[in-house]
């Protein structure tokens, strides 16, 4: 009979050779935290205090403000024409600040926002400071409290985006790999079923659950948490279904040719993790660098939140989501038809 402390280590053997098998748990354990890691420091980088983000409204006094402003290491300067659109981007945390030229001039914050405090006092202080050594009339302060700009506000329509996507990518690829691992592919192809029926069916039951789900977590988050909805029913049921069929059409790509369980979880979290952190869930995507935004607008889930806070909290109209609605049609489109050519149906 072997000694327990041989026992124990053959087992513990075992378990380490089982996890070395799982891709899965090997992402979740090594490799999630790292890429984390990278995408946060893009967000957050630098090794001392963050600069705040401020807007200033251009014009000829606007742009002396600005420059002095724009002079100081501890703010990172927007130029702004738009009063109403800097309100909005101030309510939704893209701006710490937004500064109004005059004689003089207005700083707009959130009080309750610990980056919307700091920024107020930074701009106070670089208006006194650059100016003559007699001291200038305080800046006049005006509070920004409106319905929908809590984080809650913000933070529930990406969490309404991310719900879709989530079930529809792994939704449709574990069923399909499933449907594939035991053989069942082979099984109907033997039937006269066209094969294009076959992934839209997916496609249209992924419509019937997006209903039930839409309507348990939107009523969830308007009853419990008073999360306003200023915008067109209708128009938000279009983009619920516009990004349904983006995802699951995305989903479908993705299954196309995996053949394990395992090898969907890693290809549909390498697929989904950029945009859970990318596409504005948690945080505005504007916190990343200016230069990478147009790829992250080119996301689906980036235009369906986009969408979906501009519905719910702006009562955006159509015309002004156009953008939105060709990106998430476009990624429906497209990943539904490659994933036809080059579905592996044995």
């Amino acid at each position: 009979m072997s000694s327990p402390l041989r026992e124990i280590r053959e087992l513990t053997r075992v378990r380490i050779t089982l996890m070395l098998r799982e891709p899965e748990a090997i992402f979740w354990m090594l490799i999630f935290p790292v890429i984390l890691a990278l995408i946060l420091s893009l967000a957050f980088s630098g090794d001392r205090t963050q600069p705040s983000r401020v807007a200033v409204l251009a014009g000829e006094e606007g742009d002396e403000l600005a420059a002095m402003l724009e002079a100081d290491d501890g703010i990172e300067l927007v130029r702004l024409s738009d009063e109403s659109k800097a309100e909005r981007k101030l309510l939704r945390g893209s701006y710490d600040a937004v500064v109004i030229p005059g004689e003089i001039p207005e700083v707009r914050y959130d009080p309750e926002r610990p980056e919307g405090a700091t920024a107020k006092l930074r701009v106070e202080a670089i208006w006194q400071k650059a100016t003559s050594p007699t001291p200038l009339p305080e800046m006049r302060t005006e509070t920004r409290k409106e319905t929908g700009e809590r984080y809650i506000d913000f933070f529930f329509p990406g969490l309404l985006g991310m719900n879709l996507m989530g079930t529809g990518v792994w939704g449709v690829g574990f069923a399909i790999v499933d449907t594939r691992r035991r053989k069942l592919l082979k099984r109907m192809m033997v039937t006269p079923m066209r094969r294009s029926s076959f992934l839209f069916s997916f496609l249209a039951s992924r419509t019937v659950f997006m209903v039930i789900e839409v309507a348990v977590i939107l009523g969830f988050g308007l009853l419990v948490f008073g999360v306003p909805f200023q915008g067109s029913a209708l128009l938000f049921s279009l983009f619920c279904l516009l990004g349904t069929l983006s995802f699951t059409g995305l989903g479908l790509l993705l299954a196309s040719r995996v053949k394990t369980i395992e090898g969907i979880s890693g290809v549909a979290n390498a697929a989904l993790l950029p945009m859970w952190l990318l596409s504005g869930i948690f945080f505005s995507y504007e916190r990343f660098p200016e230069v990478i935004h147009p790829v992250i607008r080119c996301l689906p889930l980036t235009a369906m939140n986009d969408a979906l806070r501009a519905i719910m909290l702006d009562g955006t109209t159509m015309l002004e989501l156009l953008p939105e609605v060709g990106i998430l049609a476009l990624w429906g489109a497209v990943t539904f038809l490659v994933a036809v050519r080059i579905f592996r149906w044995e």
